[in-house]
């Protein structure tokens, strides 16, 4: 990782929360996954993969900044990625209306 020596410590330790809370995002998706039918089930997959494509991204940067200034205050940035990511409008779009 680039930056100063306690730069460096400061990211790594918000890297660790990052990856704990992709973590987190994930397993939530696993358990909607486990009630679906298959159709629905597949849309979940297919968004716990766009997950893990999103998590290779960001885990990859080696910028210490990156971590520090992106995401010191983790909120619901995991989330967001994936909602603002093409493949899961796809997905979103797709779908029919649920029913009440």
């Amino acid at each position: 990782m680039t930056g100063t020596v306690s730069q460096v410590e400061w990211a790594q330790r918000i890297r660790r929360q990052v990856n704990d809370d992709f973590n987190r995002v994930a397993a939530s998706f696993r358990v909607v996954a486990d009630r679906q039918t298959n159709e629905r089930r597949a849309d979940t997959e297919a968004i716990l993969d766009i997950l893990e494509d999103k998590r290779t991204e960001v885990m990859s940067n080696e910028r210490a900044g990156y971590f520090i200034h992106d995401w010191q205050e983790i909120n619901d940035q995991v989330r967001q990625l994936i909602f603002h990511d093409p493949r899961y409008k796809a997905i979103k779009n797709n779908r029919p209306a649920r029913r009440r």
